[in-house]
């Protein structure tokens, strides 16, 4: 389990961004070498967008947690909470409401694990890629309103403006002209990873704000709710006897 650091917790609490963006190569090296069937259109094929959307999300770690567009390291834990602190009224507290240990959870689960559901799982299970198409979209938000808000930079905005967006609605756009039943679980994917950030919000201040919750409370609740699109709209029949999941060419 990538949240049970078998006795390198530091290094993976500290370096686990790092890791990430070492391996898109290989994850891409992997996917191309293996792939046996190959679609005209990019996001008519639902396995190749599942990779594209783990490997954009690494590489807006990179940016986020690692190092930013202009060089500061780790900068994202350090602005998330002087900007809940803020929101909160208590500027001079030394509370740390986001910690490295939440931090690699929620990246780790919300992230790499439903990442990983959505490439295991497509192309004839369509929701956990779209579960993850609607974090990447939901995600890009939180940082391009805050960034329009404040009219300044946050760890993350670059990609999420140049990969985030772009990639989101495109994906979401080609699936609603193609698979008219699949609206529904359009909708549900961007309520899923919605309410996916309600709980990261949520859990993070009743953990480790008001402290309501055991930290390990919350890292459970984040894992349960990322596993839920493996389970949902599965072998979905959009009014016929056949799933025709394959078919994204309009």
């Amino acid at each position: 389990m990538l949240w049970a650091p078998l006795g390198q917790y530091d290094f993976l609490i500290e370096n686990w961004m790092k890791i990430g963006i070492y391996t898109v190569p290989f994850i891409l090296f992997i996917f191309f070498s293996s792939r046996t069937e190959q679609t005209e259109v990019v996001f008519s094929d639902t396995k190749l967008i599942s990779v594209v959307l783990l490997v954009a999300y690494m590489i807006h770690q990179f940016e986020e947690h690692w190092i930013d567009v202009f060089g500061n390291h780790y900068a994202f834990s350090e602005y998330f909470n002087t900007l809940f602190l803020s929101i909160l009224g208590v500027q001079d507290s030394s509370v740390i409401i986001l910690s490295r240990e939440a931090i690699f959870v929620i990246n780790t689960s919300l992230v790499w694990l439903i990442g990983i559901i959505g490439i295991w799982r497509s192309p004839k299970h369509l929701f956990p890629v779209l579960a993850m198409n609607g974090i990447v979209l939901v995600n890009a938000i939180s940082h391009i309103f805050p960034g329009i808000f404040k009219q300044s930079y946050n760890p993350g905005l670059l990609t999420a403006i140049v990969i985030f967006l772009p990639v989101a609605i495109a994906f979401y756009r080609k699936v609603l002209f193609t698979k008219q039943y699949a609206k529904s679980q359009v909708i549900a994917s961007i309520v899923w990873a919605i309410i996916a950030h309600v709980i990261l919000i949520t859990g993070l201040l009743s953990a480790n704000w008001f402290e309501l919750i055991p930290s390990e409370v919350y890292f459970a609740m984040l894992v349960v709710w990322s596993v839920i699109p493996a389970f949902l709209f599965n072998n979905y029949l959009p009014n016929s006897s056949t799933l025709v999941e394959d078919d994204l060419t309009p």
